[in-house]
């Protein structure tokens, strides 16, 4: 919502002393969200004056233009000589000259130039060239005798205003008004409010346009007033056309003008009918089947049996609470008026405004709620305003309906110090409910508060105490830091989660946090899930954000995947990323809807434990993508890309920094390369696989080629429910032994080190594969693995013998176990 200065002073006798920046500051400390203080017209500066056209003469030149070499009197001695290429101006005209010095919008700046053969003193402007408006179609003639020449335009155009730039939120639907904004300023200066909707209003009655409801809930309330004898060829005056621009909205005529004016002065939208184009009286009611309407925006629109609809007896002619219908709209040859305001129930014009795609300026008023009081005062408005300035006289009135009476809501009278927690006087939160608008009756310890016509959204004994703590200063709340129970600290989970983190970042990824945690049915099939997936069972969203991704994550891969794409779309090639967090994996055939629970009872243990049923498992997840070089290429040499390697590398280090050891096995698992994927084992259990992704969800996901990925449960490495120990480091030297043995090719390196190690015993303190052979120095269908084991002992030197033994048992537990014969024995 824009609202000037000099509109909202209108309503609150401000001091002339305080700048709009210091009202925008007393209204959000009275909260609410002025976004900013827009200076219209600080753009322009330097002499702005009224020029009066003395005489002209038409030159055509040779690129075809025809211009005006105008003589123009700005109250100097001299007229002034200008060029100007407009044509809607005579002789004697008043027009708007900025003199050379004067900067315009864009910091354009007028100088006397030579130009068509003429030395151009000055430039006669239009709207668009000030910043009034769009309007590029001719220069602005003011009306004769409005100023003399050499007078200042600025004041006369009202070209400079400041206007507060206000975010009205769904629960403040009153400050999409003047009259609501100019309310919240008189109460943040405890000024009085110059209401426009003061005073009495003649009482309900069918003595005017015959109008009626056959539908009260949707429609209570409904204001006719009939105008006849208006002059449809007068312009809406400039003050008019002026706030309008200000406020947001382009002048059209003199009775569309009107009609928002009112709108934003009351925040009560209005309709205009032309009375001619009537058939018969008007009748509120719902749409029936198969009824159409041709609204003002052009479009025909199939209307719904939720609709609420104003007709005559031709039909439809409107879309109640949306916007008008074509057949009976204000046209050039108007001069008979009926005018419309009606209140409208706010969830049925809610929905029929998105139901329809349609959202207007009426709609966001009515969908908030607006004051159900004003309706016979918003549209006396508005027919005083077409009398007073387009002539005629006000024909007719009609009015059913009265203002509706918001419930009486009982609230302790220490309520608001209960929630602010700091002490209010109950005199303090009569005062302040006051000032909102409630009547206030005292009654012991109770306060029996009724909120007012234009605030719906008071309904709670918590509504009215945020009126109280607002109006009060939110900056008077005292800021209190909860006390933590001593000697708690972090979870095991938090612990665990991390140390994760700080071990991963170390390995050079980076954490992200893929939000929201949503995906949809294409991301299933991205990841190339075969049909019965347990993985495609996901929960859907009752109401998701957006359609493409309706459920809950089953896996934390898309989510990187889609962000490793965003980066290397913009140019970050050489990619490394982790996450940690939860998925929701539920349980097939389970119950997916939550039973509703009453509000105004603590849930029962069967109710809650029906609430647990419902929940999905929530496991823990960590999983890490990768493309491009994993080591960069410098003037050390080359580097080396991420491979599938480097995904198990990062199961591994998840493992260990939890003190465990995973076992590594191929395995053919989606999304993974089925050549290139592993499956990583503890004690047997399946807690994740890694590897290079497959070829076509590289494809899908747009990435680029061999892009590798990891994913694993934690949860299933066991709980970090205390501090891994440090190893302990022996004092003693180690011995260090290398051996090579040749497997068959079909034999896993994992079976390998596994058997060397059962094998080599206590002693055995590392193995590492450094070396794999396959060539004309080995059997056909075999590989030579080079191994290089390490051995120390805790308490003593070992001796060529102990280490010549423990390697010995390694070779040949290796030998029995999987057929390894050592290269070179």
């Amino acid at each position: 919502m824009r609202v000037p200065i000099s509109w909202l002073r209108e309503f609150v006798e401000l001091p002339e002393s305080e700048t709009a920046r210091a009202v925008a500051d007393r209204l959000i400390r009275a909260g609410l969200e002025v976004e900013g203080v827009d200076e219209v017209g600080a753009d322009v500066t330097g002499p702005l004056v009224v020029g009066r056209v003395v005489s002209y003469e038409d030159e055509t030149h040779s690129n075809g233009k025809t211009i005006r070499w105008c003589s123009i009197d700005v109250g100097e001695d001299e007229p002034r000589g200008i060029i100007c290429g407009a044509h809607n101006f005579a002789q004697d005209d008043l027009v708007v000259v900025a003199l050379p010095g004067a900067v315009l919008p864009g910091g354009f700046a007028i100088t006397a130039r030579k130009t068509y053969g003429h030395v151009s003193d000055g430039m006669i402007c239009s709207q668009r060239e000030l910043g009034l408006g769009d309007d590029h179609t001719g220069i602005i003639v003011l009306p004769p005798g409005e100023a003399d020449p050499g007078a200042e335009a600025a004041p006369i155009l009202l070209l400079r205003e400041d206007v507060l730039d206000i975010a009205v939120t769904p629960d403040r639907g009153y400050t999409m008004s003047v009259r609501g904004v100019a309310r919240e300023a008189a109460t943040a200066y405890d000024l009085p409010l110059r209401d426009p909707a003061a005073g009495a209003i003649n009482a309900p009655t069918d003595a005017g346009y015959p109008v009626r409801s056959e539908d009260l809930d949707g429609c209570p309330v409904f204001a006719a007033v009939g105008v006849t004898g208006f002059d449809p060829t007068v312009r809406s005056p400039r003050w008019l056309q002026r706030r309008l621009q200000l406020a947001g909205t382009r002048p059209i005529s003199l009775g569309v003008d009107v009609t928002n004016y009112v709108m934003y002065e009351f925040g009560q939208p209005i309709h205009g009918w032309d009375s001619s184009k009537l058939r018969g009286g008007i009748v509120v009611r719902r749409s029936q089947p198969g009824e159409k309407l041709l609204t003002l925006d052009g479009v025909t629109r199939e209307l719904d049996p939720e609709d609420l609809v104003v007709t005559d007896d031709s039909g439809p002619i409107g879309l109640g609470g949306v916007m008008g219908g074509d057949s009976t709209e204000l046209d050039p040859s108007t001069t008979e008026i009926l005018v419309e305001a009606a209140y409208w129930d706010p969830v049925t014009i809610a929905r029929t405004a998105r139901r329809h795609r349609l959202p207007s300026e009426a709609s966001k008023r009515f969908e908030r709620g607006v004051d159900s009081s004003v309706q016979a005062h918003a549209a006396r408005r508005v027919a005083s305003l077409l009398v007073e300035l387009g002539g005629g006289r006000i024909e007719s009135e009609s009015v059913f309906g009265t203002s509706l009476v918001p419930p009486t809501v009982p609230i302790a009278a220490d309520h608001a110090a209960k929630v602010a927690g700091y002490p209010i006087a109950t005199d303090v939160s009569v005062k302040r409910l006051r000032d909102v608008g409630c009547t206030v009756v005292e009654q012991g310890s109770t306060l029996q508060v009724t909120p007012p016509s234009w605030r719906p959204d008071l309904t709670d004994p918590n509504d009215f105490a945020e009126e109280v703590i607002r109006l009060e200063g939110y900056e008077a709340v005292p800021s209190v830091l909860p006390v933590a129970p001593p000697g708690r600290g972090l979870t095991a989970e938090q612990r665990q989660h991390r140390l994760i983190g700080r071990r991963l970042a170390g390995a050079g990824y980076v954490e992200i946090l893929a939000y929201p945690p949503f995906i949809g049915e294409s991301d299933f099939d991205k990841l190339g899930l075969p049909a019965d997936d347990a993985r495609r069972h996901a929960l859907r969203l009752a109401n998701p954000l957006s359609e493409e991704a309706p459920l809950l994550r089953t896996s934390l891969l898309p989510g990187l995947l889609a962000t490793l794409r965003r980066n290397v779309g913009r140019g970050a090639t050489d990619v490394a990323l982790f996450e940690t967090g939860r998925v929701f994996r539920p349980s097939p055939g389970a119950q997916q809807v939550a039973p509703r629970l009453r509000v105004d009872q603590r849930p029962t243990d069967a109710e809650l434990a029906s609430l647990d049923a419902v929940l999905p498992a929530q496991p823990d997840r960590v999983a890490i993508v990768a493309a491009g070089e994993r080591y960069a290429t410098g003037w050390w040499g080359a580097g080396r890309p991420s491979t599938w390697a480097d995904a198990i590398q990062a199961g591994r280090i998840v493992a260990s920094a939890l003190g465990v050891t995973v076992d590594v096995r191929a395995d053919d698992h989606a999304p993974w390369h089925p050549g290139r994927c592993a499956v990583l084992l503890v004690d047997g259990r399946v807690v994740g696989h890694a590897g290079e992704l497959h070829p076509k969800v590289v494809e899908a996901y747009g990435l680029p080629a061999r892009t590798v990925a990891m994913e694993l449960q934690p949860d299933l490495l066991g709980v970090l429910d205390s501090t891994v120990p440090a190893p302990a480091v022996s004092t003693f030297p180690p011995a260090k032994e290398d051996v090579a043995l040749i497997v068959p090719a079909s034999v896993p390196v994992a079976d390998v080190e596994a058997a060397l190690r059962s094998g080599a015993g206590p002693l055995l303190e590392s193995v590492r594969l450094f070396d794999v052979y396959v060539g004309t120095q080995i059997p056909d269908g075999t590989r030579s693995l080079a191994f290089a084991l390490r051995f120390r002992a805790p308490d003593r030197t070992l001796t060529d013998t102990d280490v010549s033994a423990a390697k010995q048992s390694a070779v040949d537990s290796a030998a029995r176990r999987t057929g390894a014969v050592q290269r070179g024995a």
